[in-house]
């Protein structure tokens, strides 16, 4: 086959110098009937287009890899083989061509079933307009333990800026934070948000772009004055400038695999990055600016100004069990001791966990995450040890209950004595009448005294906070007396004269 540096030859000496073929094929080393080949097709190029491609090995198995590549296009994308997996599949029932054989078969597959040959329209989005949301999930070692996590990713449409911020899981609450951040990040609020069908917002997926979205979802981008837009099912493209961001950012910011304390220092780490790709990466559309000062200067001041924070939560109806606790998510959390058996309101947020019962908190904590475990705030006990004081010594709330050093060294030395728990719970106690400082002081007055006994310290709260004087109050006119009484001790004098033999 000819090149082209020899065809090109072969053209200009016959058209523009006039040789003849007898002589291009002397100086060329070319026999005359490839001259005159390539004179007669007039191509500047040979094209050599092979019409089918041998595969003898593969052909006793096309049949079986036919029938697995359709009963796999009735299952969702995240379920499907891929090339790959199919030909280790076919490996195990005896296949011995190549990997690329299978590849090629794929794709032709593919090509004539009408897979991959989707035509999309390109979209445009106006400053301020629209931001596209979606979750990713990635692995990371947090204190140590390599764990998945989920990465809620927001882009805005017109200037592509990008935030991520990441959770240990996906749930509404989780989603609530996210939004919040988002925006707090942008510095400013779009009028439109782009999801996919999730379950933490859509409730009901009907015909087209109807859907049912879930209420407490709705209240939020109600609060925000957002428009949601849910994507058609299967239609990644309507969103695909977040799904394009979910691949980027893996690549980008999570490998090699990160390694932090916790996932606040990971987030933390996240936040600067997504600055620094903003700053350094062109716009893909204005490439003589980056994504930062697209935002800048087009975009920031066509966001809406930012409101309040939502309240995220995510609500659960509960019991305070005997022990004053209440699960949730595999985790206990202590609530106030007076309402023990109560029906309460758990409110879960992305970072802590407050109960209530009749609009009144009972109970706060850091949320948990994992399985078992308990969190104790020793001041919801601290009513009961008024019955119990023995539970002081080995109380699971009180143990490692920190206490500032006057009271904790006081308490030491009381659990030594005999009855010194009923002396420590009557100090503690006097912390809801007086306050915390002022009990730790008359702790310390106490060990500087070298007394350390309830009595003391209560007698030095005492004089501490002494009794307030008595406030004269005015008596109205209509209350005064006509004639006020004298005070005359002799009138009792002249009582005792007659019964002076009762004094003997």
């Amino acid at each position: 086959m000819l090149i082209v540096e020899t065809i090109a030859k072969i053209r200009i000496r016959f058209h523009v110098k006039g040789q003849k073929i007898k002589q291009i094929a002397r100086e060329l080393g070319l026999s005359r009937n490839t001259i005159r080949k390539a004179l007669r097709e007039d191509k500047t190029a040979n094209e050599y287009v092979r019409s089918t491609q041998v595969a003898p090995k593969l052909d006793a198995y096309k049949e079986q890899l036919t029938t697995w590549l359709e009963d796999d296009n009735k299952l969702v994308k995240a379920q499907r083989c891929t090339a790959r997996r199919l030909y280790e599949r076919l490996q195990e029932k005896g296949y011995t061509g190549a990997y690329d054989s299978i590849q090629r078969f794929v794709k032709e597959w593919q090509l004539m079933s009408g897979k991959v040959n989707t035509a999309f329209v390109p979209l445009y989005f106006s400053p301020g307009e629209a931001y596209q949301f979606d979750w990713s999930q990635e692995t990371v070692e947090l204190g140590g333990v390599v764990q998945s996590i989920k990465v809620a990713h927001f882009r805005l449409c017109y200037s592509r800026l990008s935030f991520v911020i990441a959770y240990p899981r996906e749930t509404q609450e989780m989603l609530f934070d996210a939004h919040a951040e988002a925006f707090l990040f942008f510095g400013g609020i779009p009028l439109r948000g782009i999801y996919d069908n999730m379950k933490t917002a859509v409730d009901t997926v009907f015909t087209g772009k109807d859907r049912k979205f879930n209420q407490r979802f709705i209240q939020m981008l109600s609060h925000y004055l957002v428009e949601p837009t849910a994507c058609t099912p299967a239609a990644g493209w309507e969103k695909g400038q977040v799904e394009n961001q979910v691949g980027n950012i893996r690549e980008w910011l999570f490998v090699p695999r990160l390694k932090f304390a916790d996932m606040e220092l990971l987030n933390a780490y996240l936040l600067t990055r997504c600055l620094e790709v903003a700053n350094n990466r062109k716009h893909p559309e204005k490439k003589d600016s980056t994504i930062m000062q697209i935002f800048d200067q087009e975009e920031r001041g066509s966001l809406r100004p930012m409101l309040p924070l939502f309240d995220g939560y995510a609500q659960r109806c509960c019991k305070v069990s005997s022990t004053c606790l209440v699960t949730f998510d595999r985790n206990r959390y202590s609530v106030d001791c007076r309402y023990v058996h109560h029906p309460a309101n758990l409110r879960a947020y992305a970072r802590k966990i407050i109960i209530t019962t009749k609009d009144k908190v009972i109970g706060e904590h850091v949320r948990q995450f994992g399985r078992d475990k308990t969190m104790f705030t020793p001041w919801h006990y601290l009513p009961l040890l008024e019955r119990k004081p023995g539970a002081l010594r080995n109380g699971a709330p009180f143990y490692d209950w920190i206490l500032p050093d006057g009271i904790q060294k006081t308490r030491e030395l009381l659990m030594k004595q005999r009855g010194g728990d009923k002396q420590c719970v009557a100090i503690l106690l006097a912390i809801s009448q007086h306050s915390l400082e002022a009990v730790n002081v008359a702790c310390e007055l106490a060990l500087t005294d070298k007394v350390v006994s309830a009595d003391y310290i209560l007698n030095i709260l005492g004089r501490l906070h002494p009794t307030p004087l008595t406030v004269t109050v005015p008596t109205p006119d209509n209350l005064k007396l006509r004639q006020e009484p004298k005070s005359d001790c002799s009138r009792y004098d002249v009582l005792l004269r007659g019964i002076a033999h009762g004094i003997h």
